[in-house]
Parts: C-alpha cells; structure tokens; sequence
C-alpha cells in the first residue's frame, strides 16, 4: 500500500476558477478514497474537446471552481473498501463512464450505458457521498465527469477504473480512455461499414480522425471528409480520407453535394462534431433502402434534430452511440492489446507534448485547430 494510504495527499492540480479564464495551477487536497474507490496516481493526460466544451460554456452549463480532464492514464495508488479488481500499483485507464456489472445495461450485450455510472456533466461530487475528494484551504472543487484528470490526484469511482497492461505505454494508451475509442468504436462496433463500401466523416477532429480510421481498417473504398477547415484534409488522409468537402465552399447543402459525388449517398455517415446541422446533413447524405448514419458528438444542451419522416420511411437508418459502445472494463484492456500487438496505430493522433507547468498551452492548440491530441505529461 502507499505510504499516504488512508491520508490527505497535497498535490498539484489545473483548477478551473471560472469559465474561459485560464487554468490555474494551484497546490489542493485529495482526500483517500471511500468505499467503492480508488485514488490514481495521474501520469499523463490529454485535451479532450469535451474539456473545452465545459470550460468555456458555450452551448453547456457547467460549475465553477473545477477540475477538467478525463483522457488519462496512470497507477493506482491506493484503494477504498470493497475494491477488488484492482490494487495499488496497477498501471489503469479511468474513463468518463462505468461498468457496474450488475444493471440492465451492464448485463446486455447490447449497450454500455451503466445506469449507476452513466456520464454525468452536471455532477461535480462522488456518487458515495454527495461531496468532492478535492479542496483547497478548507473550499470544495468539484469533479468533472467523474474523473478530473487534470490533477496529481485523483479519485475515481473504482467500476470507473479499467485495468491494462503494465507493459502499454501510458503516453500513448492515455487518449483510449476518450477519444480514440469514441470515434474508432462508432465505426466499427456500430456502423459497421463493409468492405469496399463508402463513408462521410463529418469533423476531422481527434475522434472524427479515429472514425475514419475504424473505416480504414474495416476496409472502406471511399472515406469523405466534412470540415470547414480546409487545411485539415491533407492530415486526414493519413487515416484514409480519400476525398474532402468544406461546406464553405458550396452554394447548396453539402449532404446534396455528398448525394451527388456518391451517386445517390454514402453507405455510412458519422457526425463528429456536436452540431445539430451536421448530425442532420450526415443523416440525409446516406443512401436510401441500407444507409445508416451515426452520431458520436454532444450536442448543444438547446439543439433540435430536424429532418423530413420520409427519410425514414425511405429505409435510412440512424443511429447514437457512447463511447463507441466500448465496455470500459470489459473492451478497454482488449483495445489495449491491439495497440501492443500494433493492430492500431495512436501516436499518429499525438501531434503535441506539453508538460503540466504549461497546460493552457494544449487549449492554445485545440482553439487554434492545431492539435490533434496533446499529452499533458504530468511530471517534467
């Protein structure tokens, strides 16, 4: 066990004051985990838009002081009562949502959403007792999606908790515990596109790009990618984009000009970025009689999905998923292993390092488009 087991830690964390300032690097309190938790020790993490999303509270509500993060990997460093599958010193990947094992949804083959440990945005507290783990001089801070990596320290509920391979390297499985499984898991645990089938990505993000390369690998001819930023295409095709579409560029919807280029709609579409137009166009770019389209990005709290009922009626298809439909405990250490038997590829999605001192900088490079995923090293 840790020396500081059962004990208050004082570590460093990037606190959140309020929305759009930046983060500020304060010394805070983590209490010990309770029954039901584990405290990690946080080795690497990275910059989730979701992280940007709830900082700068455009289009979401969120609560103040706080600390953000949810990408992560690091080592537990001690356990509450009644933890079992994990103890300290196991290398572990926290995750935004969990696997109770013993709800409805937990015990489907068919869904991941866990109804104890369902994400939640609004919830700044621990499920066990209503309060944070973290403070600063006697002043509560509060959690964000259950995870708050952007710390030291953290305490995680411990079905939150995916054990892995000692031998990963925790600087590249980090960004499995977001993004890369969310989009890479839309592709092929639910869109399933066929060999030789087309696909439109709409956004060219970190999760837009590990869709694209769910496609890639399942063996699409044909990937499009949907970004108004142009100067996105040439990354994108490292992970198969074949052909690139800017709305900006066109005078009439793009899903018509998707229609047009793909002969009547692509085989499968993917809606990457949260805005509702997009979800709508991706929806009316597939094909009729076998199209399916899904959306992976969080919408606007106020968003409203509209389209025409003979979209339905005309045998297309669409779709939602969380987290890829991923399992935490149960995929998550098998995903790990395709990386290490080298079936995926993540550092391609790693375009940027900085180490905590200089958290805002990985903002900087989101904002600015600049980034795919930057690490946060935590040490050094």
């Amino acid at each position: 066990m840790s020396s500081k087991a059962g004990q208050v830690i004082k570590c460093k964390a990037a606190v959140a004051w309020e929305a759009c300032k930046p983060l500020v690097i304060e010394e805070i309190e983590v209490a010990p985990p309770q029954a039901g938790e584990v405290r990690l020790k946080i080795l690497y993490t990275s910059l989730c838009r979701s992280d940007v999303n709830y900082w700068d509270c455009k289009g979401h509500t969120s609560i103040f002081p706080r600390i953000l993060g949810h990408e992560a990997a690091g080592i537990v460093e001690s356990i509450g009562e009644g933890v079992t599958h994990l103890k300290p010193g196991d290398h572990a990947l926290p995750v935004f949502t969990g696997e109770c094992g013993e709800c409805p949804h937990c015990k489907s083959e068919e869904s991941n959403m866990c109804e104890l440990l369902r994400v939640s945005v609004t919830r700044g507290v621990m499920l066990n007792d209503g309060k944070t783990r973290f403070s600063k001089n006697g002043q509560p801070i509060y959690h964000f999606v259950g995870t708050s990596t952007f710390s030291e320290y953290t305490v995680v509920h411990a079905k939150c908790v995916a054990k892995i391979n000692p031998a990963a390297p925790l600087d590249k499985v980090c960004i499995l515990s977001c993004g890369f499984c969310t989009g890479f898991g839309a592709t092929v645990n639910v869109a399933k596109p066929k060999p030789g089938s087309s696909v439109a990505i709409f956004g060219l993000g970190a999760v837009g790009l590990a869709a694209a390369e769910g496609a890639r690998i399942s063996g699409a001819s044909r990937i499009i990618g949907v970004d108004l930023i142009s100067s996105r295409f040439e990354q994108a095709k490292n992970f198969g984009v074949t052909d690139f579409v800017n709305p900006k560029d066109h005078d009439k919807p793009v899903q018509q000009v998707i229609v047009e280029m793909t002969n009547g709609g692509v085989d499968r579409a993917l809606e990457c970025t949260g805005n509702v137009e997009a979800s709508i166009a991706a929806f009316e770019c597939v094909h009729d009689g076998w199209g399916v389209a899904v959306l992976v990005g969080l919408p606007k709290d106020d968003a409203v999905f509209k389209t025409h009922p003979s979209n339905f009626l005309f045998e297309r298809t669409i779709k939602g998923t969380f987290y890829g439909n991923y399992k935490p405990l149960t995929d998550l250490p098998s995903v790990v292993e395709k990386y290490m038997n080298k079936e995926l590829e993540l550092e391609k999605f790693i375009t940027h390092s900085v180490p905590f001192s200089e958290i805002n900088k990985s903002f900087e490079y989101m904002l600015k488009g600049e980034s795919i995923r930057c690490v946060i090293r935590m040490e050094g």
